[in-house]
């Protein structure tokens, strides 16, 4: 089996979706409102768009605890919505990728219902992770495990038996030992296929299988990332995704599948994409990478090695609705945070904002010439800031509140969009209404609007990078060869020719000094892109990227 061609080298656009825009006034981000904003999706260049959940759902967790699989919550629409923004994004030429929550459900799911009602013993509770406690009178867990949410893993029904959540209490697991969770999911997986989605994200893909007997992991903690553990990775996994790339590959045109999967190295990543399962996983190590010319030098060879020798694309992603935004966190020079919690140290949150926005900038860049398949996140095409300071009062994340504010959670990334406007809702919504979160009022100067007529914004900056990707064609799925040596501050590579396009150079210079162009013997034009004014003739300024032609290839290091 091959992957599928087009999502090898597409630049994919994220939408979270209570987040993008308000078609009617409530506050909260629809598909309707998705559907308005398609023009400015496509104006960007970029290939596919994957929204995150709409299905019904209590919003214990932002709409990934799931209460059914097969319809649209009402505070995002109907599925007739549903369609019609599949229509439109289609004639517009984009793909539509939807996320799938296997892992755990909804404690409104019927299942889980039905489960809590039917007792101890109970054929409903199969579905689940039901256990005994330990203890004289099963007053304690089954066992050590912890939630990525804080807080214990297991929660103690009246009845006295526990169930297993990884994440909160309200998003209790799915027994995928159980036939009956397959086979539904698969019917799952068909229905939305069937409607004519382009292919899935799967949250949490390497969590579906637990260790048999449910082990201790005495490890005291559960982490996303990390060393080995009982509740995550586990071999039988891939089972589960032979099935569904079956599934997959009977449809024409071809759909993908892509994971979601925190695992402790690329080697264990790349198992995921191997070519009877998935098509892509998430770079999160890149969105880790210190920022550093060595480090991410170390990074991109491991991915582009490891990803090519199951023949998957890597993938390059730098912000997602789980962690800081990078024009944040790459201020004080962090990498990304681990196990979703989008909690920031102190030196993020106070960092220089003017220097996390020029290395964002310089990052995009770098990251847009990489072979391979990248992911944006709304709103970094605006050089959107994290949002520390939100008031307690209104934070959502149940990591924030388990956690008892020790942990500011995801919150500070899902802030309503800009549009346009001098004060909120920005467009995001009519004029009046009040989103879920607060928008900062700093943010009028970084609105669409703001930027569309300004030739030096960062949406201007993202809209030329990528258009420039898709014109030139040996830019995305390809070949890299280094043009400078793994330990320096400054990364010089080229992409070769290919289908009678020029070579690329590309340069990003993360140290503290200007260095010369990267001619190294070889004549460059004028640079095609840079991700920030170069004022001086011949010399790349510190936290700065930039694109040449160039005429002659010189041997890789």
């Amino acid at each position: 089996m091959t992957n599928v061609s087009w999502a090898r080298d597409a630049v994919i656009y994220q939408v979270y979706v209570r987040s993008f825009a308000d078609s009617d006034g409530d506050g909260v981000g629809d598909l309707l409102g998705v559907a308005s904003r398609l023009d400015y999706i496509a104006e960007l260049g970029v290939d596919a768009v994957w929204l995150t959940p709409f299905y019904p759902s209590p919003m214990a967790d932002g709409g990934y605890d799931v209460a059914d699989y097969r319809g649209v919550d009402p505070v995002f629409g109907t599925l007739s919505d549903f369609d019609k923004l599949l229509v439109e994004a289609h004639a517009l030429g984009l793909k539509v990728i939807i996320d799938l929550v296997p892992n755990h459900c909804s404690d409104r799911h019927p299942w889980f219902q039905a489960a809590v009602t039917a007792g101890p013993g109970s054929p409903e509770r199969q579905r689940f992770w039901f256990r005994r406690g330990r203890g004289d009178d099963g007053e304690l867990p089954p066992n050590d495990w912890q939630s990525i949410f804080r807080g214990p893993a297991w929660t103690r029904l009246p009845d006295g038996e526990w169930y297993l959540h990884l994440f909160a209490p309200e998003q209790p697991d799915l027994n995928w030992e159980h036939a009956g969770v397959r086979a539904e999911f698969a019917d799952v997986l068909r229905f939305w296929l069937d409607r004519g989605v382009d292919g899935i994200r799967i949250d949490v893909a390497h969590g579906l299988v637990k260790a048999p007997g449910l082990p201790d992991a005495e490890s005291g903690s559960v982490m996303l990332v990390g060393d080995e553990t009982p509740f995550f990775d586990q071999e039988g996994v891939h089972d589960i995704y032979r099935q569904w790339r079956s599934i997959l590959d009977s449809y024409v045109p071809r759909r993908i599948a892509v994971a979601e999967a925190w695992l402790r190295s690329p080697q264990r990543t790349a198992r995921y994409v191997r070519p009877d399962e998935l098509h892509q996983a998430f770079n999160f190590e890149f969105l880790g990478a210190p920022w550093s010319g060595p480090d991410y030098r170390r990074v991109i060879d491991s991915s582009l090695e490891t990803m090519g020798s199951v023949g998957a694309p890597s993938t390059w992603v730098l912000s997602n609705h789980d962690v800081v935004r990078h024009a944040s966190r790459l201020a004080a020079g962090a990498g990304g945070t681990a196990g979703g919690a989008g909690a920031a140290g102190g030196a993020t949150a106070h960092a220089d904002r003017g220097l996390g926005l020029r290395r964002a900038r310089a990052a995009v860049l770098l990251m847009l010439a990489l072979p391979g398949s990248v992911y944006l996140y709304q709103g970094e095409e605006l050089g959107l800031p994290e949002v520390f300071d939100l008031p307690a009062s209104v934070r959502q994340d149940p990591v924030f509140k388990r956690s008892r504010g020790e942990e500011l959670g995801r919150d500070g990334c899902r802030v309503p969009l800009p549009w346009s406007g001098s004060r909120a809702p920005y467009g995001f919504g009519p004029d009046g209404s009040t989103p879920w979160l607060p928008q900062p009022s700093a943010w009028a100067d970084l609105s669409v609007a703001a930027q569309q007529s300004d030739r030096s914004s960062t949406l201007a900056l993202y809209t030329s990078a990528v258009r420039l990707r898709r014109h030139i064609g040996s830019l995305g799925d390809g070949e890299l060869r280094w043009r400078s040596d793994p330990a320096d501050q400054l990364l010089v590579f080229e992409r070769p020719a290919r289908d009678g396009a020029p070579r690329i150079v590309c340069a990003l210079n993360q140290g503290e000094a200007p260095v010369p162009f990267p001619t190294d013997g070889g004549a460059l034009g004028e640079p095609l892109i840079a991700s920030e004014p170069l004022p001086e003739v011949g010399l790349l300024p510190p936290d700065v990227a930039a694109w040449w032609t160039a005429p002659s290839t010189h041997p890789s290091r």
